[in-house]
């Protein structure tokens, strides 16, 4: 199973590198972020994509996630779900595979922090519910935390930044240990240059000076069984880069 996940910084002006990515990487599922784009507004080339399900949950252009899923792996269209805690179109989740997987974009927290510290707590309770309930979890998407100092570069680190608060650093870290595993870092635990997100300015994209806040986290079984998580630096013009995962023995 490949799954790409993208914050795409506007859906209408990326079209042909989502295309572009989807026919080079064929993947499983495409979960995308900030679409920026009510469905009715969708370019067409991706709202009715050839060979995959779709949900695209947007309001206007501002938010906005989509998640497609390969139809080898669903023949029959999923139920796609959008969990209690979204608002502003952040959230969109589907059982593929025995699996509930959640695309999210939580709130940068620039302008109400305290608006993305209860979607964090709202996420983790419904990871918590999750996991009572012996439902396997795979959350991918732009989570707007770093994980740790290590997530940060040097340069970009600064004490209280929203990003790398100890408060939401800690709600992302009660996320993860709802028997989950943050798979970019556990399949490459000592890069201190892994990053998914780069200032859009001063070529700092090129001088690789960036944060890590976008993520694939999945349920500890399944984690063991991913094989490759990759960030494609070089691809695409948004802010982001593409993150794509592959697993063994899902689906």
């Amino acid at each position: 199973m490949k799954v790409v996940t993208w914050n795409v910084n506007g859906i209408r002006a990326r079209e042909a590198q989502v295309l572009e990515l989807i026919d080079r990487e064929s993947p499983d599922l495409v979960c995308l972020q900030e679409i920026k784009a009510p469905s009715s507004k969708v370019p067409a080339s991706l709202r009715e994509l050839p060979g995959y399900h779709g949900a695209w949950h947007g309001d206007s252009a501002y938010s906005g996630v989509a998640l497609l899923v390969r139809r080898e792996r669903a023949p029959a269209p999923p139920a796609f779900v959008h969990p209690p805690f979204d608002f502003e179109t952040r959230a969109v989740a589907a059982e593929v595979g025995g699996v509930t997987v959640a695309c999210l974009y939580v709130p940068n927290g620039g302008k109400d922090f305290d608006a993305k510290l209860r979607f964090l707590t709202a996420l983790d309770g419904w990871a918590a519910e999750a996991a009572a309930a012996g439902r396997p979890l795979l959350l991918c998407g732009d989570l707007n935390v770093t994980a740790t100092e290590a997530d940060v570069h040097v340069k970009e680190r600064r004490e209280g930044a929203i990003g790398q608060r100890g408060d939401e650093r800690a709600l992302l870290a009660s996320l993860v240990g709802r028997g989950l595993t943050d798979v970019g870092r556990a399949l490459d635990p000592a890069n201190t240059a892994l990053f998914t997100w780069w200032p859009p300015w001063r070529g700092m994209r090129q001088k690789n000076v960036g944060w890590r806040i976008d993520y694939v986290v999945a349920q500890q079984a399944l984690a063991a069984r991913a094989r490759r998580c990759r960030v494609l630096a070089e691809f695409g013009t948004s802010d982001h880069a593409p993150v794509v995962s592959e697993f063994e023995g899902w689906g």
